[in-house]
Order: C-alpha cells, then sequence, then structure tokens
C-alpha cells in the first residue's frame, strides 16, 4: 500500500462570518511581516486591537454585501481537491490559512495523528512578497518546527511565470472579451489590477512588481493585440503606496474617452472580497460614473479546470 503525502496550499484565509471579521482583522494586523505598525513590536497587538475595531465596521459591511463571509477557504480547498485528484489517490489535500482557520497547527496536528510523514506546500500567491508568500511560509515552518518537526516537505513559494498558468489566465481574459460584442471588442481596454503593496517593501527588493508585470506580459502574449495596463488594488492608511492606484487608473482610461473596460484580477487566484465587492461593485460604480459604458471582470481562476491542470503539473514538476 502506497503511503500518503500530504499537499497542503497556503493561503491568506478571510472570515467565515460577519463576527469573524474583528478578530481576522485583529490578526492581520498582528502580523509585522505584513503590518509594521509605529513603536515597534511591543505596541503592535494594542495598535492592532484599535485598528481591526474600527476598521472592522466599514469591512463588516463589505462582506455582509457578498454574502456574510468570505469565499476564499471554499474556493481554496476545491483547489487543493482538484489538484490533488489529478495527482493520485495517494495525495491528501489540505489547506492552511494564515489569519483565520484552518491554521497550521490545526492542519499539522491532525496530518501528525494521520500518521502522513510528507507533504509538498504550495503558496497560493502567485507573486512573492514576504508580506504574503513570506509570510504564509515562514508561519507554516515554525509551527512544523514546534508541532512535528519529523514532517519531510517541500514548499513552492513562486511561479509567476508557470506557462500553464499563464494559459489559464490567458484563457479567463479572453471569457471576458467574449462578453464585449465583437464590433467593440477591439476598442476594449484592459485593466490587470494587483493587491498593492506599501512601496517599501518593493523597495527593499521584492519581486512582486517586476513578477506581476513578467505576469500581465505573459498572459497578452497569448491573448493577443489588446491596449493593457497595471494598477494596484486596495490601498489604505497613511503610507505610500504603489502606484497607480486602480481608482486613478480607471478615471484616466475613462478621461482618454474609452467606453470599454475589461479588469482581470492577477495576483488573486479564486473570489473574495477584492474581486466581489471591490472590483464588482466599488470599481464598477467609479467606471461608470467616469464615463465607461461597457464594464465587465474577468473570470476569477477558481476551480477552472485548466487551471487545477496547471497547479497539478506545477507540483509534479517540484516533486520530479
Amino acid at each position: 500500500m502506497e503511503s500518503k503525502h500530504a499537499l497542503i496550499l497556503l493561503n491568506m484565509g478571510g472570515p467565515d462570518s460577519l463576527e469573524a471579521v474583528r478578530p481576522f482583522l485583529y490578526n492581520l494586523f498582528c502580523d509585522r511581516e505584513l503590518i509594521q505598525l509605529p513603536a515597534g513590536a511591543v505596541l503592535q497587538k494594542p495598535f492592532a486591537r484599535l485598528i481591526s475595531y474600527f476598521r472592522a465596521k466599514k469591512v463588516v459591511e463589505n462582506y455582509r454585501a457578498i454574502g456574510g463571509k468570505s469565499p476564499l477557504l471554499e474556493w481554496t480547498q476545491k483547489q487543493a481537491e482538484g489538484v490533488a485528484e489529478r495527482l493520485g489517490d495517494e495525495v491528501v489535500p489540505c489547506v492552511v490559512m494564515r489569519y483565520w482557520h484552518p491554521f497550521a497547527a490545526e492542519v499539522l496536528t491532525q496530518l501528525k495523528a494521520d500518521g502522513i510523514t510528507s507533504a509538498t506546500v504550495l503558496s497560493m500567491y502567485p507573486h512573492y512578497t514576504g508580506a504574503t508568500t513570506g509570510s504564509s511560509v515562514n508561519d507554516f515552518k515554525r509551527t512544523v518546527a514546534q508541532i512535528y518537526p519529523e514532517l519531510e516537505y517541500r514548499v513552492i513559494e513562486q511561479w509567476h511565470d508557470w506557462p500553464l498558468y499563464l494559459d489559464s489566465l490567458a484563457n479567463r481574459v479572453r471569457e471576458g472579451l467574449e462578453t464585449f460584442h465583437e464590433l467593440m471588442r477591439d476598442d476594449v481596454q484592459i485593466l490587470f489590477s494587483a493587491h498593492a503593496l506599501p512601496q517599501k517593501f518593493i523597495d527593499r527588493g521584492d519581486p512582486y512588481q517586476q513578477q506581476v508585470e513578467e505576469t500581465a506580459k505573459g498572459v497578452m502574449e497569448r491573448v493577443g493585440n489588446y491596449a493593457w495596463s497595471i494598477a494596484y488594488q486596495s490601498r489604505s492608511g497613511p503610507v505610500k503606496w504603489m502606484e497607480p492606484g486602480t481608482e486613478e487608473e480607471i478615471t484616466r482610461i475613462a478621461a482618454a474617452g474609452h467606453q470599454s473596460l475589461l479588469m482581470v484580477p492577477i495576483s488573486f487566484v479564486s473570489d473574495h472580497i477584492e474581486t466581489l465587492e471591490e472590483i464588482d461593485m466599488e470599481y464598477r460604480e467609479l467606471a461608470v460614473s467616469s464615463g465607461v459604458v461597457n464594464f465587465c471582470r474577468a473570470p476569477s481562476l477558481n476551480d477552472n479546470d485548466d487551471f487545477l491542470d496547471a497547479m497539478a503539473a506545477l507540483v509534479q514538476s517540484a516533486r520530479a
């Protein structure tokens, strides 16, 4: 009988109820690899408690608008199951979230109890920064050392230029383009929107921005000759952020007289609050009010067969 092998997908997680929004935000703001609040580590937790209290009021309403919870865990579980199914019966799918359940400790405790001694760990952030991939991987490694040091595992951290991933994302862009009438399709402006980072992460050498640009270029080489640009969303707080912001880019595109806009979420591999609320609601409203007549978002990768095929091939290549 072949021994079992765990496939562990890492992602940031999201609140599974409106009541979970505030503790989720607290966990997020406590992470100094993601957010370094002033006055050092000693005051990180008090600051996190205060900020999460005030931010939760608005964020709760955002989650209420998309059904009262994040769908990120559900999508990540489907992705883990779909990839594991392609890899063979001996592969056990698992999901570890950074800021909400299931945490690394819960999953590793179960793997140890089940006697599973090896794992492949796949970050579901396509583009590397220490604030996301780095934080999730470091948290996983710390927890392994505490709970299950005997576990043998390898980590896949970076895959922004994996050809099959680019193929899959290009297919989503084509699906988005098909929603526009063929007579106006040539005039569609494509806007890749990635999650913003404070500029200091880029300045210190994180390859995130370069990798986002390489992904977008690789996708457009597959899609064809359309006007396209990149912007960065979800900026908040009094720090210098990556530019341009998605709001500014939408306004620029509309001011230039373009009436057809296809938005492509590029740093997200599944639907969650940034796609379902921020893009589909906030940015749509901004675009329409700015003069865009035809607004569409390309479908997320979610559990599309081509994306699951791509991730399975990536894992196989790492195990070879």
